[in-house]
């Protein structure tokens, strides 16, 4: 039987206008983890000129816990430096 996996959007969003905003998608596609898999990802303007990135990423619920993934990689060190938050949109379980 297929491993269970879980289709997520997040919202990552930078400090402020002055944040480079490639360097933070770079590091964020950095974080590596068996069961983590990146997918398309497209940056959305928030206002004041500042803009957030929204990323699609698949999860095999067994190995990856979004929660830790964002707690203990994307808002962590190093990613600190560019991500102030990142934030659960969707989070739907994938039927096979």
């Amino acid at each position: 039987m297929a491993p269970a996996k879980s289709s997520v959007l997040l919202d990552v969003k930078p400090w402020g206008d002055e944040t480079d905003m490639a360097k933070l998608e770079e590091a964020v596609r950095g974080v590596a983890m068996e069961g983590l898999t990146w997918g398309a990802s497209k940056l959305l303007n928030v206002g004041y000129g500042i803009k957030k990135m929204q990323i699609m990423l698949t999860v095999v619920d067994d190995l990856v816990s979004v929660d830790n993934l964002i707690e203990d990689h994307l808002c962590a060190e190093p990613l600190d430096e560019y991500v102030q938050s990142a934030d659960i949109v969707s989070f739907n379980k994938i039927c096979e």
